[in-house]
């Protein structure tokens, strides 16, 4: 089984979530273009999606297989894992869903397969000893293909050195949330770093003001580089440089109509 992106041949990679939005037919995809090769159209503009649906319900091997066929080969999905691991009182029990979520035919991406996104409820606190048997529980392979673990945590308890800790103990990045509504933490915890960008404006052309799109791209190769940008909120300071590492950039909720427009205009500003 193809492995995943080397992490010596670090890249930035920039997309939305998922490819179906009504809005986007009239100021992304061409007109008339058919609703069926929506996904081909924009994984030719971008270079990764987060797939939301997965969250919600489990996809066939076959889907996979399709999703890996349409698109390009250097192209990258992000899975959000299932809800029924995430959304539970004990997350030490979670090892069911987790094992049914990674062996539902997520493999078919082969070397398309990027992060898995593990999603907790705004109102789930840090429980040091049930999260770290939570993460205890996700596995490093499945048939041969490596996993790398994101956890996407919306609870202010998470802001913590003892979260920190714990986080990079399991070596599993933690999702950096550019919005108002969840507590924004920069702090790199893994060997990439995923970034969900919420604050798009329907009124500007790119979502985004250009400033902001250049800041945002400078951020990128920061990462990137191994290095972490000192100016963004923050538990601790920043550490010393480490390797290169990848980048997942996402333009998400927000002015959702506007969020390709803000993702192409990004991938402008990369070399």
């Amino acid at each position: 089984m193809t492995e995943p992106m080397s992490s010596t041949q670090p890249a930035i990679r920039v997309g939305i979530g998922g490819w179906t939005f009504e809005p986007w037919r009239s100021n992304f995809y061409p007109a008339g273009w058919p609703h069926s090769r929506e996904l081909e159209y924009a994984s030719r503009r971008l270079s990764a999606i987060e797939i939301n649906g997965t969250y919600y319900s489990s996809q066939k091997p076959a889907t996979f297989a399709k999703w890996r066929d349409e698109t390009p080969d250097d192209f990258v999905f992000s899975l959000k894992a299932s809800r029924f691991a995430t959304n539970r009182r004990v997350l030490a029990e979670a090892g069911e869903s987790i094992e049914r979520f990674v062996n539902s035919g997520i493999t078919e991406l082969a070397h398309k397969l990027g992060p898995i996104v593990w999603q907790f409820a705004p109102t789930k606190r840090f429980d040091p000893v049930d999260f770290e048997a939570f993460l205890k529980l996700l596995p490093n392979k499945v048939s041969g293909l490596s996993l790398r673990h994101v956890v996407d945590v919306r609870h202010d308890s998470f802001m913590s050195a003892d979260y920190l800790a714990l986080a990079r103990r399991h070596g599993v990045a933690t999702v950096f949330t550019d919005s108002d509504e969840y507590p924004a933490m920069a702090d790199v915890t893994g060997q990439l770093v995923y970034v969900r960008m919420m604050r798009t404006d329907a009124k500007l052309p790119e979502g985004c003001a250009p400033s902001v799109l250049d800041r945002v791209a400078a951020c990128g190769q920061v990462w990137r580089d191994g290095h972490e940008p000192s100016d963004l909120p923050r538990v601790e300071p920043p550490p010393p440089a480490t390797a290169p590492r990848d980048v997942f950039m996402f333009f998400i909720s927000g002015a959702k109509e506007k969020a390709p427009a803000a993702a192409m205009a990004l991938l402008r500003r990369l070399p």
